[in-house]
This record gives C-alpha cells, sequence and structure tokens, in this order.
C-alpha cells in the first residue's frame, strides 16, 4: 500500500521534467509552419490568379478563390505564345548540362577526395576561390570567347560549361566522399576493379544523396536561368521559358491570367522534384556539410 502510494508522483514527476522539452519542440513547430505558411503565400496567389477570369484579376479586397475556375488561361497561354518549343527547348539544356554538371563534377571530386598529389590542397584553394567571383565580371570575356567559336544564338553557351565542373558541386560532392570509408574502394582495387569501375559501381551508388542536392541545384539553376539565354540566344524559337514569359510578359501585358497561368506551369516541375528528392536533398546536404575531414 505505501510502495503504491509513493508511486503514485511519479508519472507528473516525468511530465513536468519533460515539460521543457515539450514546450521547445511545440514552439520549433509552430515557427515552421508559420513560415511555411508566408513563403507558399505567394505561390497560392499566383495559382489562384491563374485560374480567375479576367474581371477578378483585379479586384478589391483581393479574391483568394475565384467564383469558378477558369482553365481557359492554360489553354489560352499555351496557343497564344509558342511555350511548348520554349518548354523543349528548356529540357534540353536542363538535360544536357545535368548530365555534364554530375559527370564532370564526380570525377573532379573523387580527384580531391581520394588521390594524393602535389599541390592537391593548393589546387583545390584555387578551386574555391573562383566561387568568389562574381559570374557578371566573366561575362564579357565568356561572350567574346563563344562569339569567336561561332556558339552565339546556339545552346553551346549553355551546355558545355557544365562539362569542365562546378566549383560548388566539387566542393559538395569531395565533402561526401571523405565521409565514405576508403576500405570499400581499397576492397574493390584488391579484386581487380579499376578506379573508373571503383567510382561508377561503389563511390557513385553511395553517394545518391548528394547527387541528389546536386541535382535539384542544377535542374533549379538551369530551369530558371535568364541571363545566360538573354545573353547567347537571338531567335524567337530557340527561347527558354524564362526568356519566353519575359517576352510574353513585354507583348502581351494584358494578358495577365495568361501569364501566371505559364510562370505556374514553370514553377510546377521544380516544386515537383523537390518534393520527390526532399528526403536526399537533405541528407546530402547535411552530410556534405559535417561529414567531411
Amino acid at each position: 500500500m505505501s510502495s503504491a502510494a509513493r508511486a503514485l508522483p511519479m508519472p507528473a514527476a516525468r511530465l513536468r521534467a519533460r515539460w521543457p522539452q515539450f514546450l521547445r519542440r511545440a514552439v520549433g513547430f509552430v515557427l515552421v509552419v508559420a513560415g511555411a505558411v508566408v513563403m507558399l503565400i505567394p505561390f497560392a496567389w499566383l495559382v489562384s490568379t491563374s485560374l480567375k477570369p479576367d474581371d477578378q484579376l483585379f479586384a478589391y479586397p483581393p479574391v483568394w478563390i475565384p467564383r469558378y475556375l477558369n482553365w481557359a488561361n492554360y489553354t489560352g497561354a499555351w496557343s497564344y505564345a509558342p511555350f511548348g518549343t520554349y518548354l523543349l527547348n528548356t529540357l534540353e539544356i536542363t538535360a544536357f548540362t545535368l548530365v555534364g554538371t554530375l559527370a564532370s563534377s564526380s570525377l573532379v571530386a573523387y580527384g580531391f577526395a581520394r588521390r594524393q598529389f602535389p599541390g592537391r590542397d593548393l589546387l583545390f584553394g584555387l578551386l574555391l576561390s573562383t566561387l568568389m567571383l562574381p559570374a557578371i565580371v566573366t561575362l564579357i570575356p565568356l561572350f567574346l570567347i563563344f562569339k569567336t567559336l561561332g556558339w552565339i544564338n546556339t545552346f553551346l553557351p549553355l551546355i558545355v560549361p557544365s562539362y569542365f565542373a562546378s566549383p560548388f558541386y566539387v566542393f559538395l560532392l569531395r565533402q561526401f566522399f571523405l565521409s565514405l570509408p576508403p576500405e570499400l574502394e581499397d576492397a574493390a582495387m584488391i579484386d581487380g576493379a579499376s578506379t573508373l569501375q571503383v567510382i561508377t559501381r561503389i563511390v557513385l551508388p553511395l553517394a545518391k544523396p548528394a547527387l541528389a542536392s546536386v541535382t535539384i541545384f542544377s535542374v533549379t539553376f538551369h530551369w530558371n536561368d535568364f541571363l545566360g539565354p538573354l545573353i547567347y540566344l537571338n531567335d524567337d524559337e530557340k527561347r527558354t521559358l524564362a526568356l519566353g514569359l519575359y517576352a510574353f510578359l513585354g507583348e502581351h501585358t494584358a494578358q495577365w491570367g495568361y501569364l501566371m497561368a505559364g510562370s505556374t506551369l514553370m514553377v510546377l516541375p521544380m516544386a515537383g522534384l523537390f518534393f520527390v528528392a526532399q528526403k536526399y536533398f537533405i541528407q546530402g546536404i547535411v552530410t556534405s556539410g559535417f561529414g567531411g575531414r
């Protein structure tokens, strides 16, 4: 009887001890939800506006939920401007640059992570120092080089540089490669595997989180790239989505419903990509940032 009586206060004491931890988690959850809502408001307004009839586009007070869904904005935008051509151009550039980025950055990162050679750390430091160089500084020299090569008004200036490795992606992948146990590679080489086989069959399959991070960064950048196509592309049929939307805005300022529909179609693939790969993306960022040595 006495032991049961002494046991009664224990749940309450345990609850009081856990209360600060519960409170911190609750506050953190509320802050995350509030931040997510704030970030989603522009996207929600974009989608809402793309489905509004014309008389509700500039209504005051603002209308969040249209009285009916005007899907004609999407079909009208698709036929009003050659967005199909813009989409194919953007997909072509994004796909080829992604292949080049993953292949070149992986090889360079593996070399810096696993190979010992004179001046390795110095070269890696020089590579990282280029991150501090603004891209606008090299714009004119690159333009003159590509003009000399005859690449202006082609997709080559937007694709070829990705096959020479990006310093940021090299750093990201190198940090992840350093977190992998080298014994796996040593065992494969003892069994007769070449360096290329070790990279393709052992290192890269284990580096899926880091590769997913690089994929999201690369696809997002080239999908939304505006300056590159603006500088190097001249013909209308070679425009990308970003450049096509800007041209559409300049030529048809009154078609706001069409513009919002086209913008929504441009944003949705990137949002879908992140939601599909967010697990690997977050894991890759965390591991690449703190797993290296």
